[in-house]
């Protein structure tokens, strides 16, 4: 299940033992093409890693936070710890290598 991030409140993400965020914004052509493949991987690892969505615009604080100037960035943490970034779209095979390789 993906997760939407509201009013800055990113704790439930930080406290995720793994957990993967989304950086994006709705006029982001690079961040739709990425959105549904970040759905299907969301169910496909339902049991394994929680999935945030942090829409930029909406979680400017967050974003501040993490240093994302580009869009999309993808993140994964771990017990809220950073484990790696992906900056651009990338396909669903190179996200499922970066999740199970980080």
């Amino acid at each position: 299940m993906l997760n939407t991030v509201k009013n800055n409140d990113f704790s439930a993400a930080l406290a995720s033992s793994k957990a993967f965020v989304d950086f994006n914004a709705t006029w982001c052509g690079p961040c739709r093409m990425v959105a549904p493949i970040v759905d299907e991987l969301a169910d496909e690892y339902d049991d394994k890693v929680d999935f945030y969505a942090v829409d930029v615009d909406d979680n400017p604080k967050i974003a501040a936070d993490f240093g994302v100037s580009s869009i999309p960035t993808l993140v994964l943490l771990e017990n809220g710890t950073e484990k790696g970034r992906i900056v651009g779209f990338r396909p669903k095979d190179a996200l499922k290598e970066f999740i199970d390789n980080n």
